[in-house]
């Protein structure tokens, strides 16, 4: 049956008649809906998301029951079923759904934060290695060009030349491979090949390489040892730990200084610590002594009777490489220096050489 236009004029008018009191029982819904939300703001997404929902609903229900009269028939007993329906619906999935948009928008603020932190850290690599590039490479030139040009001609001299320019392309070797070693480390790309490596044989080889260094700073290196333990791990990369670490040591302690290395054991965890003489460590640096060409206001302008500072590297890399062995490393002020301490599973306790 059409109604004619007297009905639909009638039912219009209705309607217009009860639009006044049905936005004066929907405005305070919506404005508690909205003063929740609010409150809600630093909270979960997810109860966000379903006060949304309820809104709506919550409005719609008050708008129906205050103009019914609350006169409850067929047809509002059923539409309030459907609204419980569609609210016992649309409540979980919101829920859900605030879920996975929290947990996305997190992953990628991160996301961001770190991508930024690598090019921040990016930067000043560049900016350090290409400081300490130009160093060595001007000497070389400097030296190279007195040769060629004939202003130093006395063999002693030359010959004088001829090793602090083998000194100085050591020296570079060395910062490209550091350089080398951290982009595997840091583009995923490192591949260890475990076995069982004994801790004493790499303390013995790092302090072997790094005895020549610490004669010549007049500084003592010791190492000790409650027990000699076997870890499962990398050889030449654990190798290249202790020495980054040893060689840290000796560059920061004054001469006459002692550099001492303690092997133990802590439960589960092989512990092998580095103790130097630096005279402790800023504690705002502390943090930061593992990032990327950090390498402290001292060590910027090393005074001349010390070796030349490094490419603020071997912290970055030793960290990575004890990372990869699912170890951990830390740094802390300890008596008159700090300590640099290695943490890594270790297998079986191995009795010293010679006991």
């Amino acid at each position: 049956m059409i109604p004619d236009d007297e009905t639909l004029a009638q039912r219009l008018g209705h309607l217009l008649d009860i639009l006044p009191y049905a936005l004066l029982l929907v405005l305070p819904v919506v404005a508690l809906g909205a003063l929740v939300l609010r409150l809600l703001r630093d909270r979960s997404l997810g109860a966000s998301m379903a006060v949304l929902v309820l809104v709506p609903v919550a409005a719609m229900v008050t708008g129906v029951l205050g103009i019914s009269g609350f006169m409850f028939n067929t047809s509002l007993t059923t539409m309030l079923l459907v609204c419980l329906l569609v609210t016992l619906v649309t409540v979980p999935v919101a829920l859900y759904l605030g879920r996975r948009i929290a947990r996305r928008t997190v992953w990628e603020r991160e996301a961001r934060e770190r991508e930024r932190a690598a090019e921040a850290s990016r930067r000043e690599l560049v900016a350090w290695i290409s400081h300490d590039l130009r160093t060595p490479l001007a000497g070389i030139r400097a030296m190279a060009e007195a040769v060629a040009d004939g202003v130093v001609s006395d063999p002693d001299e030359v010959r004088t030349y001829a090793e602090r320019v083998g000194g100085e392309a050591l020296r570079l070797s060395g910062m490209v491979d550091d350089l080398f070693e951290l982009s595997r480390i840091t583009a995923g790309a490192l591949r260890l090949t475990l076995s069982a490596v004994a801790l004493q044989d790499v303390v013995s080889d790092a302090l072997a390489a790094q005895t020549p260094v610490a004669h010549r700073k007049r500084v003592t290196l010791r190492a000790a040892a409650d027990t000699w333990p076997v870890v499962l791990g990398s050889d030449p990369e654990l190798a290249r730990v202790v020495r980054n670490l040893v060689s840290n040591a000796i560059r920061h302690t004054p001469p006459d200084g002692t550099v001492a290395i303690q092997v133990r054991t802590d439960g589960p965890d092989a512990v092998l610590a580095v103790d130097d003489a630096c005279g402790g460590i800023p504690e705002p640096d502390l943090p930061r002594v593992f990032d990327v060409a950090f390498r402290g206001t001292p060590a910027r302008t090393p005074s001349a009777d010390t070796d030349p500072a490094g490419g603020g590297l071997g912290l970055a890399i030793a960290k990575g490489l004890v990372e990869a062995h699912h170890g951990r490393i830390a740094a802390r002020n300890h008596g008159p220096g700090c300590r640099f301490e290695i943490r890594l599973p270790w297998r079986r306790a191995r009795s010293p050489r010679g006991a």
